[in-house]
């Protein structure tokens, strides 16, 4: 029975054919969508040079920065497009209409895609987990230099910002969502006051400083005033903060969740949950990374026995227009199952859960049919 089992999954040539052929269609759909996506933001970049000395130089360096991130987001779309378009292939040379009729089951063919899509998708995750985030900090950096020269991002020391006579160090920025629109929180907050002679006068420390519209709020403070004749100290549970800070400013240089990696997201969870916030942002980025492979190989693995019938038929276009339909169909059922899911308040773990197992009974169903 073991033997069987192994003649039965063993790699033929016949899996090589298709996965050559897959991996040919799927990187060039790949770098289209990617190519295309930076190219539009390109465009958009371009219009900035001039703001706070932002240059030809600097649009360049963040459009390559954030090359992997993108290429990352990409990949489920070129996954799906690439293996109908590298199948349609085989169909229209009637190499696919041999390889059935030689036995080759329609399970056996589309295990074959999947296999060559699950071998990408090794690298890709570890390009998320790695590059993409990586990049995407050093494009942040780039980005605050137009939006305001006086903020700054550094990776391990967190944001830096003048207001002022005063410096202002948070080790954290958060990027949270309250009644339905994005606010920051910034944590572990320091700031410096200082006179006109360069001389230290107050600093205060506080836990966090979460924002309402324009104001700012200071929380858990310790206030220290500095003179000459020593150092005096107060602490305050909330105190009013008084600052220039540009919340909007602040909102696009943190870093997205679902740009995060998983240590990142689950770093800045840990931290909201000893911090009694709510950090159902960071778990639904967290558990849709975590299921972001799973998802593409079924997502592969269940659309393309339904483009059998197509593939036969159609040309390249044909095959391009099915790839998109299944794929902008798929990104809104997702969204929405995830959404109502977390309207609801349901476990970020379930509500990500879901889409999988349906596309995990769709495959069982048709499967089993054929």
């Amino acid at each position: 029975m073991n033997f069987a089992v192994r003649q039965r999954f063993r790699i033929k040539r016949a899996d090589w054919l298709i996965a050559v052929t897959v991996l040919g269609g799927l990187l060039l759909t790949w770098l289209v969508l990617t190519g295309l996506d930076a190219f539009i933001q390109f465009a958009t970049q371009i219009g900035n040079i001039g703001h706070n000395g932002y240059t030809l130089g600097n649009a360049v360096a963040y459009i390559l920065l954030t090359i992997p991130r993108r290429a990352y987001q990409w990949f489920v779309f070129a996954a799906l497009i690439g293996s109908l378009v590298g199948i349609g292939a085989l169909a229209t040379t009637g190499e696919l209409t041999a390889l059935r009729a030689a036995g080759m089951s329609k399970l056996r063919i589309c295990l074959s895609v999947t296999g060559i899509v699950c071998i990408l998708m090794i690298g890709v995750f570890i390009l998320g987990e790695t590059a993409a985030p990586a990049g995407d900090q050093r494009a942040q950096q780039i980005q605050l230099q137009r939006t305001s020269g006086q903020l700054h991002m550094r990776q391990g020391s967190g944001l830096w910002a003048r207001d002022g006579n005063a410096i202002i160090n948070a080790k954290a920025a958060l990027a949270q969502l309250v009644h339905g629109r994005p606010q920051v929180e910034l944590a572990d907050v320091r700031i410096f006051g200082f006179d006109a002679a360069g001389e230290l006068t107050s600093f205060r420390h506080a836990k966090l400083a979460t924002q309402e519209g324009k104001t700012w709020t200071l929380h858990d403070v310790r206030d220290t005033a500095v003179s000459t004749t020593g150092a005096v100290s107060a602490t305050h549970k909330q105190q009013a903060w008084q600052t220039s800070l540009d919340p909007d400013v602040l909102e696009a240089s943190v870093a997205h969740p679902e740009y995060l990696s998983l240590r990142e997201l689950s770093r800045n969870i840990a931290y909201l949950r000893a911090n009694r916030q709510n950090p159902s942002s960071y778990l639904n980025a967290y558990w849709t990374r975590a299921f972001y492979p799973i998802n593409t190989l079924l997502l592969v693995l269940c659309a393309l026995p339904f483009g059998f019938g197509a593939l036969r038929s159609g040309g390249l276009g044909k095959r391009l227009f099915l790839g998109v339909i299944v794929a902008i169909a798929w990104y809104f059922i997702q969204r929405a199952i995830i959404s109502t899911g977390t309207v609801f308040g349901a476990p970020p773990f379930i509500v990500n859960l879901i889409p999988a197992l349906l596309l995990l009974g769709i495959s069982v169903w048709y499967y089993r049919r054929v």
